[in-house]
């Protein structure tokens, strides 16, 4: 993104970086499977969208947004391939805990029958 386009302004400039680098901050936080973190960033990232998107676009930056949005998707379909591993390995987990109960439940019942203070 070397192209600076000086119809847009220095507020919309910087809160587009604020995006990346926020979600940048996201992706990083995912490696560290740490959601809740990245929940956060979300909040704060989807502020910034907010408020870069109110102001009012001027004809001329068309491709420097392009090539910002470029970039957030990327990022996007980074971090979503990272919580789908996350989704899927929390579901084993769950299920694995899930077989673990039924098993111990199995096993106090076939011995709640049996008297083992002989």
């Amino acid at each position: 993104m070397d192209n600076y386009d000086p119809s847009l302004t220095i507020r919309q400039t910087r809160m587009l970086a604020a995006v990346i680098k926020t979600t940048r901050s996201m992706l990083e936080a995912a490696k560290k499977g740490s959601w809740a973190s990245v929940a956060e960033l979300e909040v704060l990232r989807r502020g910034d969208l907010k408020g870069c998107f109110a102001i009012p676009m001027e004809g001329g930056n068309g491709e420097l947004m392009a090539e910002t949005l470029a970039v957030l998707l990327h990022l996007n379909e980074e971090l979503m391939s990272l919580l789908k591993t996350a989704r899927l390995q929390a579901r084993t987990d769950i299920n694995d805990l899930a077989l673990a109960g039924e098993y111990q439940k199995m096993q106090a019942t076939k011995y709640a029958d049996r008297d083992f203070s002989k």
